[in-house]
């Protein structure tokens, strides 16, 4: 939840005085920069001193992402409809309508708001939903006018474009990301609370800075600190407005229950004028924002959690996985094939391997696999356990010896895994899911791992796009137990898309 707010009267000076514990009087600093500096040096190094903050360069990055999708959808639908046989003036004025009417409905949807670019699938799925509404558009021009609108425009040319946008947006995103990194075009933020919640929030913001939230300093609710937090404590609770308008702070940051209610609202409006933005960190863990909606009632804010995935959303996802898998299984059949007869002429054995996984809800299946390895693997896997270069249940190692030398070329590029979209045809498997555990593996799970098996498990998932085989175990359950409780269809899209990166690369592959 984030509200926009800044200073206020002089009675809500007066309560937050009274919120001033004795340990932090009232002070003030001649020069704010030492604390700055050792804060911005913490956080992301040297490189971020002088920096352009994200409150400075982000109109850029607006105008370049309205750029993108005006060019983008503009070219698209100006060359479908030359190619579909409209004259080259009349294609040139539906593209220009078209890159003008695209902007503009994702201006309306507010997905050029700054906290809504360069983080999150969010901006791809207005972009979609701009897309889908301007095709609806070009065919009520077909309708309503005498501009002759070619089929092509809305078959080829608008999805054409969204793609092209989705993809020139992706690129334009790993530029912002890629500066983020080295501690630029950030929000300036303060962290306050009580140091237990302080601290939590200060280290998850800390693992991803390509959300852009570099935490200069904090102001604590506790007169004795129970822990110790990694920046500076700048104040009490009652000094931020002062420290937001002495360190330029762009967010602050409320973490756990030491404001609430009154209080909370009351510091909303000591923050207006600052122009700051107050950013409530509800304490939800692996939460995406597609499951909380914000329901007022009886003057209240209630968030209300979704639990379990509306049925259509289960139907879109066994829809796409059946189309999408019945595809890619007939476009990859020739490379199954003859990495097949690779396998079967180049080692003693099947060409496939099969073994039994484990599915959702715990059923068992029959898992399809070229075969990668030595027909005596099964076998000498008990005597290689202790080499496992994996903690936790899950057997992995770098230089296994049972791995045939095709075997190694299939792994470094996934084909080994090409026919689990025959598991997929069959309802066995999704395309994207949590990793298809063995049976020793399940019996050795504890109670909140067993939360994977709630959904089928897949030929990819978040575990593959985020390092494969190079995660520990404990990262890799938590990447699948964030999947289970947040998927959607576009995760899963997305997902996908990363899934090609990281196939290409051979990252975490062996």
């Amino acid at each position: 939840m984030t509200l926009t707010a800044g200073h206020g009267s002089e009675r809500t000076d007066a309560w937050l005085e009274r919120r001033r514990p004795a340990k932090f009087p009232r002070r003030s600093w001649a020069s704010p920069e030492p604390f700055v500096r050792r804060a911005t040096e913490h956080n992301s190094g040297e490189d971020a001193l002088g920096a352009l903050p994200w409150v400075h360069s982000a109109s850029g990055y607006q105008r370049v992402t309205v750029a993108i999708d005006a060019i983008a959808v503009g070219a698209g639908v100006t060359a479908a409809a030359a190619l579909g046989g409209d004259s080259w003036s009349s294609a040139l004025l539906l593209g220009g309508l078209s890159a003008v009417a695209l902007p503009v409905t994702v201006a309306a949807m507010r997905g050029y708001e700054r906290h809504n670019l360069g983080d999150g699938p969010g901006e791809f799925q207005v972009l979609l939903r701009s897309s889908v509404l301007l095709a609806a558009l070009v065919m009520a021009i077909a309708y309503l006018t005498t501009l002759p609108v070619p089929r092509e425009v809305v078959l080829v040319g608008v999805p054409v474009a969204a793609a092209a946008a989705c993809t020139a947006r992706y690129v334009h995103r790993r530029f912002l990301h890629a500066r983020r990194n080295r501690g630029q075009a950030m929000m300036r933020t303060i962290v306050v609370g009580d140091t237990v919640a302080v601290a939590d929030v200060i280290d998850d913001l800390g693992l991803a800075p390509y959300h852009g939230y570099l935490v200069i300093g904090t102001c604590l609710s506790d007169v004795e600190p129970e822990t110790e937090v990694p920046v500076p404590t700048l104040g009490a609770l009652a000094d931020i407005p002062q420290i937001v308008s002495d360190y330029a702070v762009s967010v602050v940051v409320v973490a756990g229950n030491a404001l609430s209610g009154q209080a909370l609202r009351r510091l909303s409006w000591a923050l207006r004028r600052a122009g700051a933005e107050l950013v409530v960190a509800p304490g939800l863990v692996e939460v995406a924002q597609e499951r909380v909606s914000v329901h007022p009632t009886a003057g209240l804010s209630l968030l209300r959690l979704e639990i379990e995935p509306p049925r259509r959303r289960l139907v879109a996802k066994a829809v796409m996985d059946r189309v999408l898998g019945l595809v890619a299984l007939t476009l990859v059949a020739p490379v199954i094939l003859v990495a097949a007869l690779a396998v079967r002429l180049t080692s003693p054995g099947r060409a496939f391997y099969t073994q039994t996984r484990v599915g959702v809800d715990g059923r068992e299946f029959t898992i399809w696999k070229l075969r990668s390895m030595y027909r005596d693997a099964d076998r000498r896997r008990a005597e290689l356990l202790d080499s496992s270069d994996r903690d936790g249940l899950m057997f992995k190692m770098a230089r296994d010896p049972r791995v045939t030398p095709v075997g190694r070329v299939l792994r470094r590029f996934s084909l080994d895994e090409l026919p689990q979209f025959y598991n997929v045809v069959r309802g066995d498997m999704s395309l994207v899911g949590p990793r298809p555990p063995l049976r020793e593996e399940v019996l050795g799970y504890h109670d909140a791992v067993h939360q994977r098996l709630r959904v089928k498990p897949g030929i990819t998932g978040l575990w593959q796009v985020s390092g494969r085989s190079d995660l520990p175990w404990d990262e890799s359950i938590r990447l699948d137990l964030r999947y289970v409780d947040n998927w959607s269809v576009t995760m899963d899209l997305m997902i996908l898309w990363k899934t090609f990166r990281a196939v290409v690369t051979g990252a975490g592959a062996y």
